[in-house]
Parts: C-alpha cells; sequence; structure tokens
C-alpha cells in the first residue's frame, strides 16, 4: 500500500515555562542565563530536610491558561510523585499532578481544511517542576549538571489524538504560543527552552477506528524540526508497517542534522511512574471567587484583537489573522499605528518585507530588533515624500542590521528622494533619449511603457527619485 493510504495521528504534550520571578516549590529567581548552579538553594538542590513550599502565582497562572482554552477549572486539585531517575532533578523523582490536574477538558480552534475551524481537544493542563541541564562534553567525556533550571514552574498542555497533519500541529503550536503569550503567563522563547513539545505519532489505515501503536520524540523547541520530524517518523512507520514489522512504543530523539530519529528508551505509561500524591504539600483548593476574578481580567485574546482590527482598521481578515497570531506582531502594529496613523500601511510593512526578512533569517518576530516608533518613522518619511517606497525597502533592510533613527540612516547613506523637479526633468528626457522604441510603443497604445521608462528613470537615480513626479512628467512629455 502507498503512503496516502494511511492517515497520521498525533498528540502533542506541550511544556510551558511560567513567567513567574522565583520559583514553584522555592524562592530562587527563575531568569534565564545565569552562571550554571546560581539559582539554587537546599530546596531546589534537594537537600535532606528542606520543604516545598507552593508558589501561589504558578497556580494563578496556569488558571488563566486553562480559563483562556476553555478548560474546567478543578476546585480540589493536588500534586503528585513522579517516580523515575532523572539525572538532573536532585530528588530523582518529579512534583507534578496525576489525576487531579488543575484544568481539564478544554480545547482551542484551528483554521482546518477549507477555511473551516477545528477543535483540538485538550485533556489537561497541569504544574510541574521543571528538570535541571545536562552539560555534555564531547571531548574529555562525562557531563556536568546545571540546576538553576530544576524547579522552575511548568504548565504541561496534554491534547487529545486530534491532529492529522504536520500542518495540524504547526497551527495548533502557533496557538498555543499566541494564546500563552497574550495571557502573559509564559515568554514562550523556543530558543530558551520555555515552550517545548513532546510529540507522539502513530499511524493508521485510512478509515480504521483504532489508533496504531504510538512514539514519542522528546523536548522539541522549533515549529521546522517539529514538522520534519512528524514527516520522517510517520513515513518511517508506514515502511516497518509494510515490510510486515512491528512499531515499538518507545521514546526517540529527533536529530535535525541527519533528519531522522534514534530510539533512547522503551516509552513508559502511566504505572511506570509510581505517582502518588505528595505528603510535603497541602491540596489545592480553589474558590468560586477567585477563579471568577482571574476570568474577569484576562487580557485581550487573539480571537477579540482579530475582529477588532476588521471593525476598527478595515484590515481583511487574512491581514487580522496573521498579525494577531504573534502578541509581539500585533503590538508593533497597534505601537506603530498610534504614532502614524496608517493602519494598512503599518500592516503591509508588517506581513511582506518585515515577515521575508524575519523567515529568511529563520527569526521570530520577538527578535525584530528595531521599534515601534522607528517602523512608524519610515512610514512617515515615504508618506512626506522624504523617501520612496524603493529607499523604504533598503532602509527597513539597514533597520536589521543596523536599528536606528530612521532619518539618521537616510542621511547618513544619502537616501533622500529627488524632488526637484528641474534634476528629475534631465533624467525624464535623458532616459526618453535612450529609449525611442519605448516611446513609439507608449504612442502605439502599450502602456507598459510607461512602466518601462519610469523603471529606467529609478535605476538611473538609484530608486531616490520621487515616482509620482516621474509618471507626471513622463506623461507631460509623452503627449
Amino acid at each position: 500500500m502507498a503512503k496516502e493510504d494511511y492517515e497520521m495521528v498525533m498528540g502533542l504534550e506541550v511544556h510551558a515555562e511560567l513567567s513567574t520571578k522565583t520559583k514553584i516549590f522555592c524562592s530562587c529567581p527563575t531568569e534565564f542565563g545565569a552562571e550554571p548552579n546560581k539559582h539554587t538553594c537546599p530546596v531546589c538542590m534537594a537537600m535532606p530536610g528542606t520543604l516545598p513550599v507552593l508558589n501561589e502565582k504558578v497556580v494563578e497562572y496556569a488558571v488563566k491558561a486553562g480559563l483562556a482554552t476553555n478548560c474546567e477549572i478543578s476546585r480540589n486539585s493536588k500534586n503528585d510523585r513522579k517516580n523515575y531517575f532523572y539525572p538532573d532533578l536532585p530528588k530523582s523523582y518529579q512534583i507534578s499532578q496525576f489525576d487531579m490536574p488543575l484544568c481539564e477538558h478544554g480545547y482551542v480552534e484551528i483554521d482546518g481544511e477549507n477555511g473551516e475551524k477545528k477543535k483540538i481537544r485538550l485533556t489537561r493542563i497541569h504544574i510541574e517542576e521543571d528538570a535541571g541541564k545536562l552539560n555534555h562534553n564531547e571531548f574529555g567525556g562525562g557531563s556536568l549538571v546545571d540546576l538553576n533550571r530544576a524547579g522552575v514552574p511548568l504548565i504541561e498542555i496534554v491534547s487529545e489524538p486530534d491532529l492529522r497533519s504536520p500542518e495540524e500541529v504547526d497551527k495548533y503550536l502557533r496557538k498555543i504560543k499566541s494564546i500563552l503569550e497574550y495571557i502573559e503567563v509564559s515568554d514562550c522563547k523556543m530558543q530558551e527552552g520555555s515552550l517545548r513539545a513532546d510529540v507522539n505519532v502513530s499511524v493508521r489505515k485510512k478509515g480504521a477506528t483504532e489508533f496504531g501503536t504510538r512514539t514519542e520524540m522528546k523536548n522539541m523547541n522549533s515549529f521546522r524540526s517539529i514538522v520534519r520530524a512528524i514527516e520522517y517518523e510517520a513515513e518511517r512507520q508506514i515502511e516497518v508497517i509494510e515490510d510486515g514489522g512491528k512499531i515499538e512504543q518507545e521514546t526517540l530523539r529527533w536529530d535535525d542534522v541527519s533528519g531522522r530519529t534514534f530510539s533512547m528508551r522503551d516509552k513508559e505509561d502511566a504505572q511506570d511512574y509510581r505517582y502518588f500524591p505528595d505528603p510535603d504539600l497541602v491540596a489545592i483548593r480553589l474558590s468560586d471567587e477567585y477563579i471568577e476574578n482571574i476570568k474577569n481580567n484576562l487580557p485581550e485574546l487573539p480571537e477579540s484583537r482579530r475582529a477588532r482590527y476588521i471593525s476598527e482598521y478595515n484590515l481583511t481578515e487574512k491581514d487580522s489573522n496573521l498579525l494577531t497570531a504573534s502578541k509581539y506582531l500585533s503590538n508593533m502594529f497597534e505601537d506603530a499605528e498610534k504614532i502614524c496613523k496608517e493602519p494598512k500601511a503599518v500592516a503591509n510593512w508588517l506581513l511582506s518585507d518585515v515577515s521575508r526578512i524575519l523567515n529568511e533569517k529563520e527569526l521570530e518576530p520577538e527578535s525584530i530588533p528595531f521599534t515601534a516608533e522607528q517602523l512608524a518613522k519610515m512610514i512617515i518619511l515615504i508618506n512626506k515624500g522624504t523617501i520612496s517606497s524603493a529607499i523604504a525597502k533598503k532602509v527597513l533592510e539597514e533597520l536589521f542590521e543596523n536599528p536606528k533613527d530612521p532619518e539618521e540612516i537616510i542621511q547618513e547613506k544619502g537616501w533622500i528622494q529627488i524632488s526637484d523637479e528641474g534634476a528629475i526633468k534631465e533624467v525624464v528626457l535623458k532616459i526618453l533619449e535612450a529609449n525611442p522604441q519605448s516611446i513609439a510603443d507608449y504612442k502605439a497604445g502599450k502602456d507598459r511603457a510607461l512602466g518601462f521608462l519610469v523603471g529606467q528613470a529609478m535605476k538611473e537615480t538609484k530608486g531616490k527619485a520621487n515616482p509620482q513626479m516621474l509618471n507626471k512628467m513622463f506623461l507631460e512629455e509623452l503627449k
């Protein structure tokens, strides 16, 4: 049977580090990038006689995430010990949640095929502590442990196996990232490990009702890598089945360089973890008033902002979707629009040239090095006629490399638009003299000849001539 005869089935466990100032069970800071083992104390190093104390902000942020993803919030919850050997978690167990998570039975919507909305169900969202990090010495052998991350609070968002393609997984992950950014519970910096996913993949014959055996790829923190890994793993499983083999339930490691998965260990089931309630922590009790207060104070979510962009700024649904997919991009749009009062121009620059450069550099919107004010100033300079749109593209490239006031850039580079009538007239006459065939073509009714002549004039002036003045003068000369 061919690949087309099979269906992919995916479910994800998304881990998001919460943006609390301190860890989940102690007062150590959570900020990224400190010297190894600087953000540690007897509690997160699991010294004998120490006791954990739950950070209330962690519960609040988890409830926020649950409400933003349409979950039911548990009034009664607890923490459990999840037992297996973690080389980078000193207790050799993780404090997590098992049978009484804070949030259950939610969903998020993604754009499915044919423009229809598709609900991806969420099994649960629970809180837990992160593990530390092993730094491997490839040359001298051995590993060193950094416990700065041990005890950093996480929420784990577990989906049902509702995803059917790598494209759906990509949309789902981006939606989760967007929601967490909007409600400000996680910075979602994937390059720092703040957002990562365990991806469960299985395949089955089309029309089958039973799921196939799944494999799990751990701790993936790149949209591109996740899509590639799913495509590879699904094809691998299909080949094994077609060759008469059997898929083993196991945990895999994705190697981005070779583009392959490698077996790490057998995949554990819940009973392997020997969960039991943590005796050092009290149960979590939430009142209706507590939950209602968080619900009433949720920030504006992507769907609401998208609808506002369509009604308030007359943006298209497509552009509104693209802008609001990233809170950072959306905030930049709003901040720039307040300065230049040109919503469509700001949206066009962000969604065309800015997005193109981000894609080329493989960067997320958070990595845009310039400010909304600098983008707005560039648009104001175009409207004033100080620079042309062609020059603005060069200014934008420069803003990515050397972000500063656009006026400084055009002064330094000598990119101020030529709007002097005498200078432009001189260029127009020169171009007409060099292109008699284009003059004949225009007079014969070929309007494209005018565009060619304007293009030649722009090339002659290195993009600095005022295009409106060029058009006007060419038309006058071609009468």
